[in-house]
């Protein structure tokens, strides 16, 4: 009894800490919709524009230039090089972050409200008026190619891209953002002024946001940062067509341990089942010494130093995923037991006591993900980018309550499938 007075008390709690984040959805008077969490309690915003497209819309031929391009927006705009682009930055307390992922590039700024205005005009600049000098692009390249041969070195790596190979085929989901060393080599700034006018897209671009700044103000900063842009330049990726065959294969490696990196299709993460099947997960190999790869894999059998698996999301495929490493020796016992817990969860699903204990820590630990006005932005952002309600956030942690062991259950067996389940290994092959 002391036990569900205590929960019921941490559930209004986190609850009423869920209830302060009030999302605020807006669209600008050029049409960009987004969201604003407002707190005025620090003199500080932060901003993060999401652009559907990413590494996803090079060329193969240019394979990289999204990557190489996101790089160099604070390598030098407008009149400043990319000395006096830094020091500048740094003079107003300015922090941007320029990333790219497969189907997405993102651009966050964290701007302090004092230096608002002079802030986001260099924000604008390094948008509009990139310099892509040939000292800046030259020494980012070498950075990009001392990433590319490192992971061509990395065991991890390795076993990484072989097994995005095998799964995706030759689709663009299994090509790296960074390019190869020969398209690297060929990328200039006629290429990369392409891939610019490419990836910033107005249409496609979704926007999130957090601190010291009204809903008015923040419509009038959206649209002065976009203003300019063009409209979609390509087709996003169809859905790829995933290997269904379980297997292994083996890479040599000269190394005394085995990276191994194992999985099949997964879920997407707008499905219906997503939530269930991320409970699930965090049973099996997701909830640190709890989870049942753990236990089996490193704590009964000493097989490794650390198991897990996850759930990896694009906006046109889902994958069920792991990664361990392991003596050379024991990687293939490792291997076996992995294939052991994934037929047991696909036969048998979870327990109660396991969808208890996984209720209680998703729901103790949501309000802990809302940390700063940088991350909130990040969550608003990405929730969009997968199409979610802003309602979400108040209601998820009663979804996640609501979920009962038979509708768990049905995901495990309809997710995890042992007659599908590839591993890679990266190593020395032990007979």
């Amino acid at each position: 009894m002391r036990l569900l007075w205590w929960s019921a008390i941490l559930f209004l709690w986190i609850q009423g800490a869920l209830a302060a984040i009030d999302i605020q959805e807006f669209e600008t008077p050029e049409g960009t919709s987004g969201w604003l969490v407002e707190d005025h309690s620090i003199p500080f915003v932060a901003i993060e524009l999401r652009f559907r497209g990413g590494a996803a819309g090079d060329p193969d031929t240019e394979a990289g230039a999204t990557h190489l391009m996101m790089a160099l927006l604070e390598e030098g705009a407008a009149e400043m090089d990319a000395v006096e682009f830094s020091e500048r930055s740094e003079t107003l307390g300015a922090r941007f972050d320029f990333d790219t992922q497969v189907e997405s590039v993102s651009v966050g700024a964290q701007i302090l409200t004092e230096n608002r205005d002079e802030s986001l005009a260099l924000l604008r600049a390094a948008l509009h008026q990139p310099r892509f000098d040939a000292v800046a692009v030259e020494r980012v390249r070498k950075q990009v190619e001392a990433i590319i041969a490192a992971n061509l070195k990395d065991p991890e790596e390795i076993a990484d891209a072989e097994f995005r190979q095998i799964l995706f085929g030759d689709h663009i989901y299994a090509r790296g953002i960074e390019g190869t060393s020969e398209t690297v080599a060929g990328l200039n700034a006629e290429v990369l002024r392409r891939s610019h006018r490419r990836a910033l897209t107005r249409d496609r671009v979704v926007v999130g946001a957090a601190g010291d700044i009204t809903v008015d103000e923040l419509a009038t900063v959206v649209d002065y940062l976009l203003q300019g842009f063009p409209g979609t330049a390509h087709d996003m990726p169809a859905a790829p067509a995933i290997r269904t065959i379980a297997g292994r294969t083996h890479v040599e490696f000269p190394s005394p341990q085995s990276e191994v990196v194992f999985g099949h299709e997964g879920i997407r993460f707008n499905d219906d089942d997503f939530l269930a099947a991320y409970v699930v997960n965090q049973v099996l190999g997701g909830s640190g010494f709890r989870a049942r790869l753990q236990r089996s894999v490193r704590v009964e059998r000493g097989l490794t130093y650390g198991i897990y698996s996850g759930l990896r999301t694009l906006l046109n495929a889902g994958i069920v995923w792991g990664q361990f490493a392991s003596s050379n020796e024991t990687a293939g016992e490792a291997i076996a037991v992995v294939q052991d817990e994934w037929r047991r969860i696909a036969r048998s699903g979870i327990t109660q006591e396991e969808l208890d204990h996984i209720k209680l820590y998703l729901i103790g630990s949501y309000p802990l993900r809302f940390d700063g006005n940088a991350t909130i932005a990040r969550i608003l952002a990405n929730m969009q980018y997968f199409d979610m309600p802003a309602s979400y956030v108040a209601q998820r942690n009663s979804l996640v309550e609501a979920l009962t062991l038979v509708e768990v259950n049905r995901v495990a067996r309809e997710l995890y499938d042992p007659e599908r389940l590839y591993f890679v290994s990266v190593g020395q092959q032990v007979e």
